[in-house]
């Protein structure tokens, strides 16, 4: 179809603002709503935004929205829609809704509903009594707010967060997208060192490296849109060259220049230092983040002296008789910080007292879910670097 799409990029609760700034680093007009972040583009501005976003969870093309109060209202909005400029006749059509605030508050009817108008309307338009569903797979995502729904096309399939890499899960691990969130809000620059001293499964340094060293969060995996017909693969696979070609750059100037990756992550579980491992070599990152078996406490010696940040998701406390320990990792956290006094530190928690128990208010805050358990990350930033003392003959 001619003209520019209407791409939206869905983000989880406190995430709208992170995705949007993304897209605009990659040259798009963003703009945040609830749930996600806007913007205009190609088919190819779409694969650029699957391939490249780390914070967001799907990219979806909206085909319409429309006032759905009834059943019928909903019918008659998805059979509206010029379903046929993006689906072909053999489309295999899945749907899946959502409902909130809205007199339709049943997904699954809702999801029969829509499906029933959509293949009324491409029998219609392609002239043919039933639809093969032989082609490519088609999802369509009905979101009903407020009585509003959005009918959009899903580009992505399996969601963002699956970058590819994590094929183990340790105890309560966070999302690859929220992870990313966290790095890429935490004071940390890739120039600084960066250390998770309870990096379970290895999933936050591993997101850090990655954003260290350039590497594309969707350059593993497949996205729905390349499955489907048309004469976009070439450019897709360009942009998935061009992609491989700005990693192996930068790791190759980081491997042989003056200033190599300073990406670590210990844990007291050896286990799940396994799992880490074997995330980091289907990351492609062997020998470029260090893992090690160590107590919180000794933590502090994998870099010494000097700047940098720490990034971790400790125990929440949620469980029953988990929170006394949470509570003593947090104040462990606060000496592991006192021992790096250049050092600044952001840590993901459900707690409510985290500030109290840590015994320092945090700098800056955002409040983010982490699944289901509402969450807070606590940003402490390092003390400014001292300047430089002029020289006595100045």
């Amino acid at each position: 179809m001619s003209g520019k799409l209407r791409l939206l990029a869905t983000a989880a609760f406190g995430l709208e603002g992170v995705a949007a700034s993304e897209l605009k680093r990659l040259g798009f007009e963003a703009k945040g709503f609830h749930g996600g972040a806007r913007f205009e583009g190609s088919y190819e501005d779409a694969f650029l935004a699957n391939l490249w976003l780390r914070s967001a969870d799907r990219v979806l093309i909206e085909l319409g929205r429309f006032k759905a109060e009834s059943f019928e209202a909903l019918f008659e909005g998805v059979k509206a829609l010029p379903l046929e400029d993006y689906l072909p006749r053999d489309a295999f059509l899945h749907l899946t809704a959502s409902c909130a605030r809205s007199q339709l508050m049943a997904p699954s009817s809702v999801q029969s509903i829509a499906k029933k108008a959509a293949v009324s309307r491409l029998q219609g338009v392609y002239q043919i009594s039933w639809l093969p569903e032989t082609g490519p797979r088609y999802r369509l995502d009905v979101h009903i707010h407020e009585d509003e729904a959005v009918v959009a096309l899903d580009t992505s399939g399996s969601g963002l967060s699956r970058r590819g890499y994590r094929t183990f899960n340790a105890v309560a691990p966070l999302r690859e997208s929220l992870a990313a969130a966290m790095v890429m809000t935490s004071p940390w620059r890739p120039w600084l060192p960066f250390f998770d001293p309870m990096c379970g499964s290895g999933t936050l340094p591993i997101e850090a490296a990655l954003i260290a060293l350039d590497r594309a969060p969707g350059l593993l995996r497949p996205f729905a849109m390349e499955e489907w017909a048309g004469g976009e693969q070439k450019a897709y696979q360009s942009l998935r060259e061009e992609a491989a070609e700005r990693f192996e750059a930068q790791k190759a100037e980081r491997q042989a220049g003056p200033e190599p990756l300073r990406v670590a992550g210990s844990d007291i579980d050896a286990q799940v230092l396994n799992m880490a491992l074997s995330h980091l070599r289907q990351a492609g990152l062997t020998g470029l983040v260090r893992f090690e078996k160590r107590e919180l406490k000794d933590a502090q010696d994998l870099f010494g002296e000097g700047r940098g940040i720490v990034v971790t998701n400790p125990p929440y406390g949620e469980r029953m008789g988990d929170e006394a320990q949470a509570e003593a990792i947090y104040q462990e956290l606060r000496m592991l910080r006192n021992r790096l006094p250049g050092w600044g530190l952001s840590a993901i928690s459900s707690h409510k007292g985290f500030e109290r128990v840590f015994g320092l208010r945090a700098d800056k805050k955002r409040r983010v879910y982490n699944g289901r358990i509402e969450c807070e990350i606590f940003n402490y930033f390092p003390p400014r670097a001292p300047k430089a003392e002029p020289d006595a003959e100045d």
